[in-house]
C-alpha cells in the first residue's frame, strides 16, 4: 500500500505539473481539493483520466470522484479495490 501512495503522490505531481511540490510534501489524509493541495475541477477531470489509464479504472458517476479524490489514502484504497492493469 504505501508503494501505491507513493506512486499515486508522484503520478498527481506529474499529470498536474505541481512543480514545487515533492511526494513527501503531500500528506496521506490532506484533502486534494480546497485547502489541502488547492486542486481544481480541471484538476479532478485530469486525474480522472490518470486512473483510467495507469489503472484501467474508468469513474463514471463525477460526483463519486469527490468521495475517491477526498485524500490520496482514499484514492490508494480505491485503486486496491478496483484496478484493472
Amino acid at each position: 500500500m504505501e508503494e501505491l501512495v507513493l506512486e499515486l503522490k508522484k503520478q498527481i505531481i506529474e499529470v498536474l505539473n505541481l512543480e514545487d511540490v515533492q511526494p513527501e510534501d503531500i500528506e496521506n489524509d490532506a484533502p486534494l481539493f480546497g485547502e489541502g493541495l488547492g486542486l481544481d475541477s480541471i484538476d479532478a477531470l485530469e486525474l480522472i483520466v490518470m486512473m483510467e489509464k495507469s489503472y484501467g479504472i474508468k469513474i463514471k458517476d463525477p460526483s463519486a470522484g469527490k468521495e475517491i479524490f477526498k485524500s490520496i489514502n482514499t484514492m490508494a484504497e480505491f485503486v486496491k479495490a478496483n484496478r484493472t492493469k
